[in-house]
C-alpha cells in the first residue's frame, strides 16, 4: 500500500507527480486514477521531470508523461517537446541502421495499431532482405538479429503502455502460464473459446488492451517464431528481469 496520506485534489500537483515518479509500478498504477484527470495541471511541470528520468532505461512514467503532454498540451508546447527530441525521447540506437523514430511518435500519440504494422516492419527488416520480400519471418532468422534493436523494440512498448504491452511482458506471462501456449493465447486476448482473433478488427487497439495484446506475432505457422523470440539472449534476459 502506499505510505502517507490518501491522496485528494487538495494534494498539490507537484507532491502528486512526486509520489508517482518515486513510486513503484504498483503505487503507480494506484494513482493513475488520480492524476489523469488533474493532467492539464502537470503539463508544465512534465519538461523537467523528462530531465529527471533515463532515456536510456524503460521508465514508463517518462511515456505516460509524454503522452498525456500530446493528449493535452498546447500546440506550442507539443511542438517545444518534439524540437528538444526530434528521434523521439526515448534513446534507440540501432545495430541495423534502424530508424525507430517513426515507431515512437506512433507509441506516443498511441496508434497502436500503425505502432504494431511498423514493429512487424522493424522485424522482417532485422531478419534481412529475403523476409522483406516474402514479407514476414521465419523462426530460425532470428537468432541473428541484433540484440539492442529487439531490446529497444521492446523498451518502446514498455513505456508507451505504462508497462502493458512488449516481448518481456509477454514471455512474463508465458513463464505465468507454465510455459503452456494455449494458456497464454486467451490471457493476450489473441484467442477466445478456440478462435483465433481476426486481425486487424477484433484486436483491442487501445490501453485497455489486455495485459500483453501487443505487438503481435502471427501465429498461423505455428509458435515457432514467437519461441524464438522469446529465447533470443537480449529479451531472454529482460525476460527475466521481469519475472523476478
Amino acid at each position: 500500500m502506499l505510505s502517507g496520506p490518501p491522496v485528494t485534489p487538495s494534494v498539490a500537483i507537484d507532491q502528486l507527480l512526486e509520489r508517482f515518479l518515486s513510486g513503484s509500478p504498483r503505487q503507480r498504477r494506484s494513482l493513475l486514477p488520480q492524476l489523469e484527470p488533474r493532467a492539464k495541471e502537470l503539463i508544465p511541470l512534465i519538461p523537467a521531470c523528462l530531465d529527471r528520468l533515463d532515456a536510456t532505461g524503460d521508465d514508463w512514467a517518462a511515456g505516460t508523461l509524454l503522452q498525456w503532454l500530446v493528449r493535452w498540451g498546447e500546440p506550442a508546447e507539443c511542438a517545444a517537446l518534439l524540437a528538444r527530441f526530434p528521434e523521439g525521447w526515448l534513446a534507440t540506437p540501432s545495430a541495423a541502421g534502424l530508424a525507430y523514430a517513426p515507431l515512437q511518435q506512433a507509441l506516443l500519440e498511441q496508434a497502436y495499431e500503425e505502432a504494431d504494422r511498423l514493429t512487424s516492419v522493424h522485424l522482417r527488416q532485422l531478419a534481412g532482405p529475403d523476409a522483406e520480400r516474402r514479407g514476414y519471418v521465419y523462426y530460425s532468422e532470428v537468432a541473428p538479429m541484433p540484440g539492442v534493436d529487439l531490446e529497444n523494440l521492446d523498451r518502446l512498448w514498455i513505456v508507451y503502455s505504462r508497462g502493458r504491452f512488449g516481448f518481456s511482458v509477454q514471455g512474463r506471462l508465458l513463464r505465468a502460464c507454465g510455459g503452456q501456449w494455449e494458456k497464454l493465447w486467451p490471457r493476450l486476448g489473441w484467442k477466445s473459446q478456440g478462435i483465433w482473433t481476426r486481425y486487424p478488427g477484433s484486436f483491442t487497439w487501445s490501453i485497455e488492451a489486455p495485459e500483453g495484446h501487443m505487438p503481435l506475432v502471427n501465429q498461423l505457422r505455428g509458435v515457432r517464431l514467437m519461441d524464438a523470440l522469446l529465447r533470443h539472449p537480449a529479451l531472454a534476459r529482460r525476460i527475466e528481469a521481469a519475472s523476478t
